[in-house]
């Protein structure tokens, strides 16, 4: 018997946790010591069905549960108050989905692999981060401004066939600048190129990557001293103004200079230490930045990260975390089924197909549109004024006084 007649959306969905890694992950930490309902791993699938559901608050949660006989099978209970969960979701540590996260992390780098991926957007490393904002009042560990509260995401993504997969997550408060997390996201290998906006600018730091092989391109700031070592020819017919070889503030290491415009016609600087990159290609690399801005605002938009279910910075951080395995588990059921559609759309179906078996689910799925649309027709302006003139000199024009509205032409 095929393996999908018997296996369910949401448990194929799940199936890359592993749940003997985790088991362990929990017994060293001993979070399930004196547990009676709710332990980690039922936890964890519970939340995590809440963000596919994209579940508004910890009461809705707990309602799923107890008026759902399919939710009450996926996770192992039949009921949970809004309490329990709240402190189920201050007490696990949230080095464990964190861990979990990096787990699956590498799961997706090697399902998408060098073969599926193109060579040159695989090489490619987005950094940024993304702020949280919370109220200042309830998140103390979290101040940021005199009223405000908040966290960062510090966030490294690669591009594999045009879909944004997540490197490395770091989760901190929002005071620290972003800078202090460029160490922790750069890759160490000489075959990336890493691409970054201002709030990484350290000159120290670009020295050091440019000791050690490390590529990076970046904007420069308004301010920033150039030295010029040498001017470098521009083809006339391409949008770079200015290209030329040169030395930023006070580092030692020289670095390519393009000008060029944004699609604002705003003039931009790039520099980039990778020298066997033309000009060109660093600035076409360099507009691929904005897609990391694009993965930002699709997890806001589509996963449960801007309203948050708890107050403390375990209960934030976890609910964070566990977004970004809903995220990575999407990629992995799309690419395990081979959808061609968006992810979006695969987000969509799993949402809505949950609690289907594997076998109705792929038949949906994979189902052709029962009739052909040929597109919206564009009208051939200049043939009807023409016909129409025609008929009016023949003095055929009885139907121009017909009103009749025929709803299907």
């Amino acid at each position: 018997m095929d393996n999908h007649t018997i296996k369910m959306v949401f448990k194929e969905y799940i199936h890359p946790l592993d749940t003997k890694v985790i088991q362990k992950m929990i017994d060293i930490e001993g979070v399930d010591k004196y547990v009676k309902k709710l332990d980690t791993i039922a936890y964890i699938l519970l939340f995590i069905y809440a963000q596919l559901k994209k579940s508004e608050n910890l009461a809705v949660i707990s309602q799923s549960v107890s008026r759902k006989k399919t939710v009450q099978r996926l996770v192992g209970i039949d009921s949970i108050s809004k309490s329990q969960l709240s402190r189920k979701n201050r007490q696990i540590p949230h080095e464990i989905p964190e861990a979990i996260l990096r787990h699956l992390i590498q799961k997706v780098q090697y399902t998408l692999g060098p073969v599926k991926a193109g060579k040159a957007l695989l090489q490619l490393h987005l950094i940024d981060s993304s702020t949280i904002s919370m109220c200042l009042s309830g998140y103390e560990w979290a101040d940021f401004r005199e009223t405000k509260a908040g966290i960062k995401m510090h966030t490294s993504i690669r591009l594999c066939n045009d879909t944004l997969s997540l490197d490395k997550m770091i989760l901190t408060p929002a005071r620290p600048a972003d800078e202090t997390q460029l160490d922790e996201l750069i890759v160490y290998q000489l075959d990336v190129l890493h691409v970054f906006d201002r709030g990484y600018f350290n000159f120290a730091k670009f020295d050091a990557y440019s000791e050690k092989g490390i590529k990076f391109a970046t904007r420069i700031k308004a301010n920033t001293v150039v030295h010029v070592v040498e001017e470098l020819l521009v083809d006339p017919s391409s949008p770079i103004t200015r290209h030329a070889m040169v030395t930023i503030g006070n580092m030692k290491h020289p670095l390519q200079l393009i000008e060029t415009t944004d699609s604002n016609g705003k003039p931009i600087r790039i520099v980039c230490n990778d020298a066997k990159r033309s000009a060109q290609e660093i600035s076409d690399i360099y507009r691929n930045r904005w897609k990391i801005e694009l993965f930002f605002k699709w997890i806001k938009q589509h996963l449960v990260i801007t309203t948050l279910y708890g107050k403390s910075e375990n209960a934030v951080y976890n609910q964070v975390y566990l977004a970004m395995i809903t995220f990575c588990l999407i990629i992995l059921m799309k690419n395990k089924i081979g959808f061609k559609g968006t992810l979006l759309e695969m987000l969509r179906w799993i949402k809505d197909g949950y609690d289907q078996s594997m076998a109705t689910f792929i038949l949906k799925v994979r189902k052709e549109p029962e009739r052909e649309s040929s597109g919206r027709r564009r009208w051939d302006n200049e043939r009807i004024f023409a016909e129409t003139l025609a008929q009016y000199e023949t003095g055929d024009v009885l139907h121009l006084d017909d009103l009749t509205y025929d709803l299907f032409v």
